[in-house]
C-alpha cells in the first residue's frame, strides 16, 4: 500500500482542485472539471477545474494588471531576485511533497523527483535571479551629434504551455527567466498533469511574489491554450511539447505577430564506436532511453552502434532492460514507472505495430507488462527493433521505452544516417578518442551533441532543437533570460 503525504492529501481534498488566478483559487466559470489519474494504479486520484477561454481572459487581466500597476516589472532586479530565491527556497522546503506530487501524478520513481527534478527546479530559479541581477539593462551607444543608449525592458504577458513528460522541470525551465527579466505569466499545464504546477502557485503566493505575477488556467489544450496564444494582450508564448501542436500554435502565434519558442520532440542519437568500453555504455543508453519510460524527448532513442561491437552491444543492452524494476514509483527499486494513460499506452505500442509492418524486425520484444499488486497501470516493457533509417520507428518520436539500433561502419554513413532524419533536439557520441568525438558531435545536426554521456542540462548551457525540434531560442542558458527583454532606444539630438 502506498503513503500519501497529508499535505499531499489536504492539497487534493477539494474537489475539484482550483485554478490560481490574480492570486485567488478560483473555480472554472463554465464550473467544469477534469479527472486527475494515478497512472501507476490506473485510478483516479482527484479532480481539478477545467476552464476555458473566459477564464484565460481573467488570468490575462490579473497577469496585465501585475506587470502594469504593481512593482513587479520596474523594481530593483535584486528586490525582485531576493522574492524569487525566496521561492527557491520554498521549493527546497516542500521537496518531498512536491516531489510526491510529480511522481504520482506522472508515474515517475520518487528518488527520480526527489533526488533530481525538484533540486533542479530550485536551481533554475536561483539561477536566473542571479543573472538578472548581474545583468546591464542600459548601454550607451556611441553615434555622432546625438546622445543614445539602449534599454531592455520585460515584454508584458507571457503565455506558457508544458507537456506532461515532466510538469514541474519544464515549468521552471520556462517561466523562470521570464520572472527575473520582469515577466508576467499565464501558465497552462497538460490536463493529464497539473498538480505539481498548482502547488508551485500555492508556494508562489506565500513566497510574496505579487498577485497576478503568476496565473495558473487548467483545462483542454484546444480551448485554454489556443485562448493564451490567440489571446490579443499575450506578448511572448513559450510552448514545450509535439511538433504537431507546435505547427499548429505556430499558426496561431503567426496570425497575431507574437514571438513563439517552440520546443519540440527528437529521435535522439547515441553514436556508439567500437573502442568503447562496450558494457558499460550499453548500460548507460538502455538506461536513457528509460529514463521517464521513454518520455523524454532529448533521449536515446536511435542507437548507431559501430558493426563491430553491435552484437555484444546488443546482448549487454538487452540484459539491462529485461533486469529493469519496473513499478510503482513509490515502491522501493522501482527504477521505471508506468505511462502516462492508457492512450499513450495504445500509442507505444501502436507504433510497434506498425513498424513491424513496414519491416522492422524485433531484437527484444515490447508489450503491456502488469506488474504485481499494481495490476491497472500503464505500464510497457522496454523493447528494441531494427531496420533500415526509413522506417516510422525510427522516423518518428515514440515517446516511450522503445529503442531503434542500427550499425554503422565509417564516420560518413554515421552522420548521414543521423542527419537524415527530420528532428535535430540531442544527440550524443561515445568514443575515447576526443578528436574525433568533438568533430562528429559538431556534425550531427542537433541543438544539443553530447560526448560520452546522455541527458545532460548544466545550468548555463543552452538547450535548444533545430529542425522539426523547435525554434524560437532555448532553455537553461543566459540566451533564455535576454529572449524575455526587448531592446528599446532611447535618443535625444544634441
Amino acid at each position: 500500500m502506498i503513503h500519501i503525504r497529508p499535505e499531499v492529501s489536504s492539497f487534493l481534498a477539494s474537489s475539484p482542485v482550483k485554478m490560481f488566478i490574480n492570486g485567488k483559487w478560483v473555480n472554472a466559470k463554465n464550473g467544469g472539471s477534469s479527472e486527475v489519474w494515478d497512472p501507476a494504479e490506473g485510478k483516479v486520484i482527484g479532480t481539478v477545474a477545467a476552464g476555458d477561454s473566459s477564464d484565460v481572459d481573467l488570468a490575462f487581466e490579473g497577469a496585465g494588471n501585475a506587470f502594469r500597476k504593481t512593482s513587479w516589472s520596474t523594481m530593483p532586479p535584486n528586490d525582485r531576485a531576493v522574492l524569487i530565491h525566496r521561492l527557491a527556497d520554498l521549493i527546497e522546503k516542500h521537496n518531498d511533497i512536491l516531489a510526491q506530487i510529480e511522481a504520482w501524478n506522472c508515474g515517475k520513481p520518487l528518488p527520480q523527483t526527489t533526488g533530481f527534478e525538484i533540486p533542479h527546479v530550485a536551481k533554475t530559479f536561483r539561477f536566473y535571479a542571479d543573472l538578472s541581477v548581474a545583468v546591464r539593462r542600459q548601454e550607451p551607444i556611441a553615434v555622432a551629434g546625438h546622445e543614445a543608449r539602449s534599454v531592455l525592458l520585460p515584454y508584458g504577458v507571457c503565455g506558457f504551455i508544458f507537456p506532461w513528460n515532466f510538469p514541474i522541470l519544464l515549468l521552471a525551465w520556462a517561466i523562470a527567466p521570464a520572472l527575473a527579466a520582469g515577466n508576467t505569466a499565464v501558465i497552462k499545464p497538460a490536463s493529464l498533469t497539473p498538480l505539481s504546477s498548482l502547488y508551485f502557485c500555492k508556494l508562489a503566493k506565500e513566497a510574496g511574489i505579487p498577485d497576478g505575477v503568476v496565473n495558473t488556467v487548467t483545462g483542454p489544450g484546444n480551448e485554454v491554450g489556443e485562448a493564451i496564444v490567440s489571446h490579443p494582450d499575450v506578448k511572448r508564448i513559450s510552448f514545450t511539447g509535439s511538433t504537431e501542436i507546435g505547427r499548429r500554435l505556430g499558426e496561431l502565434a503567426g496570425k497575431h505577430l507574437i514571438p513563439l519558442k517552440l520546443e519540440l520532440g527528437g529521435k535522439g542519437v547515441a553514436a556508439v564506436y567500437d573502442d568503447v568500453n562496450v558494457n558499460d555504455v550499453a548500460d548507460k543508453v538502455a538506461r536513457a532511453v528509460c529514463l521517464n519510460t521513454g518520455r523524454t524527448c532529448c533521449t536515446a532513442t536511435r542507437w548507431v552502434v559501430h558493426e563491430n561491437i553491435y552484437d555484444q552491444f546488443l546482448k549487454r543492452a538487452t540484459d539491462t532492460l529485461k533486469s529493469m524494476k519496473i513499478g510503482h514509483g513509490f515502491d522501493e527499486g522501482t527504477e521505471m514507472g508506468p505511462l502516462v494513460s492508457e492512450k499513450q499506452r495504445e500509442t507505444v505500442l501502436g507504433y510497434v505495430e506498425r513498424g513491424e509492418k513496414s519491416g522492422a524486425k524485433v531484437l527484444l520484444e515490447t508489450g503491456p507488462l502488469h506488474p504485481k499488486g499494481h495490476e491497472n497501470g500503464f505500464y510497457v516493457k522496454p523493447g528494441i527493433l531494427t531496420g533500415p533509417p526509413s522506417n516510422v520507428c525510427c522516423l518518428d518520436e515514440i515517446f516511450g521505452p522503445i529503442a531503434y539500433m542500427m550499425p554503422f561502419r565509417n564516420d560518413d554513413e554515421l552522420i548521414e544516417m543521423v542527419n537524415s532524419n527530420p528532428y535535430g533536439l540531442a544527440n550524443s557520441v561515445w568514443t575515447k578518442d576526443l578528436k574525433r568525438a568533438n568533430r562528429i558531435a559538431e556534425s550531427l545536426v542537433a541543438g544539443s551533441s553530447w560526448i560520452n554521456a546522455h541527458n545532460v542540462f548544466p545550468h548555463g548551457v543552452p538547450y535548444a532543437g533545430v529542425n522539426q525540434s523547435g525554434y524560437g531560442g532555448g532553455v537553461l542558458g543566459p540566451d533564455t533570460f535576454f529572449d524575455y527583454l526587448r531592446k528599446q532606444s532611447v535618443v535625444r539630438p544634441l
